[in-house]
């Protein structure tokens, strides 16, 4: 080949690398940064509930670091199964996120064969938001005002107390089933859309005991609408520091908790839930969001990574207590 051919095979090849890399630097340019459009927060369960609580305090603030409405919808159903969906098929573009709980980020599959979606494999966690202790409540009515006297009233009447809880698979749900298989009772399980319904069902006295997070029902309890019998974390409530641990009094090594957390559809570019992470870390973590997180636990945040391995770990433990102690939807 000679020099001239060479010359202009050269110049014929640096000629097409810059036309590929100016189309290149054009279509880069013309996707529009993200967010370009409003977000979709899905809520997976009902209006007044922890979980709505905490999807409408982050979301205005969201709204206005990110320049875009943040518009919640509230999709109950399934304990969450439902907005796990909606999510878990939406496109994979962080126009679509959800904050759920443990339900339909780790545990509905153990109740349910017929679930069209994983939530390890079609969703991809953000970032968590809360976590909260359980407290174990009790309608007046109820002739127990200790968890002592309230196992032996379960252990008197078998099947006829009945519990309410956000859905097959909720924290309560868990909660009670696991109190249970160590405490040796049986009690009616009332699966109700959310944990808002589950709770005015109580202080109506259809159901005589629930599980709940502490602030979802502090002022009832003050105001003698519901009674407090033990908390389920491993050491009291701050909120509630009378109120003694389901293991002091008497069920040696029972501990649960809820969560709430942040997730997209799987496949969502990482970028994008980067920039989501930051945006909502940043919300959560300022000092007015940690006071109102109050209300609902303690704020509570990690890395998608972290809230990844988190998730799996729940998913894991929870699954081997609904095995052994046959946990069951009815």
């Amino acid at each position: 080949m000679t020099a001239s051919r060479v010359s202009k095979k050269v110049i014929s090849q640096v000629l097409f690398a810059g036309a590929f890399i100016a189309v290149s630097h054009s279509a880069v340019a013309q996707q529009p940064a993200y967010p370009a459009k409003p977000i979709r927060l899905i809520a997976s369960q009902s209006p007044g509930g922890g979980i709505d609580t905490v999807a409408r305090i982050v979301a205005t603030r969201l709204g206005d670091a990110i320049g875009q409405n943040v518009m919640v919808d509230n999709r109950a159903g399934a304990n969450g199964s439902l907005a796990g969906e909606l999510t878990a098929k939406s496109p994979p573009d962080g126009y679509t996120m959800m904050i759920g709980a443990v339900g339909n980020l780790a545990v509905n599959g153990f109740f349910s064969k017929n679930m069209t979606y994983d939530p390890l494999k079609d969703l991809a966690p953000v970032t968590p938001a809360v976590t909260s202790g359980n407290i174990l409540v009790v309608h007046p009515s109820v002739p127990a005002k200790s968890l002592k006297e309230f196992l032996a009233l379960a252990r008197s009447r078998p099947a006829e107390l009945a519990y309410g809880s956000s859905g097959v698979g909720g924290s309560g749900h868990l909660a009670t089933g696991l109190l249970q298989s160590m405490a040796k009772i049986k009690l009616l399980h009332v699966p109700y859309k959310g944990n808002g319904p589950a709770i005015v069902n109580l202080m109506s006295g259809e159901v005589q005991m629930a599980f709940a997070s502490p602030a979802s029902v502090a002022a009832n309890i003050q105001a003698g609408r519901l009674r407090a019998l033990a908390v389920g974390t491993g050491t009291r409530s701050k909120q509630f520091p009378q109120v003694p641990t389901i293991a002091e009094a008497g069920v040696a090594g029972y501990e649960s908790k809820s969560w709430y957390g942040f997730v997209v559809a799987a496949k969502t570019p990482p970028a994008i839930i980067a920039r989501l992470n930051k945006e909502i870390v940043q919300v959560i973590n300022r000092p007015e969001v940690v006071e109102l997180m109050l209300t609902q636990g303690e704020a509570w945040t990690s890395s998608p990574e972290a809230f990844a391995a988190f998730i799996k770990v729940e998913h894991d433990k929870w699954g081997r207590v609904i095995r052994e102690q046959g946990i069951t939807a009815n």
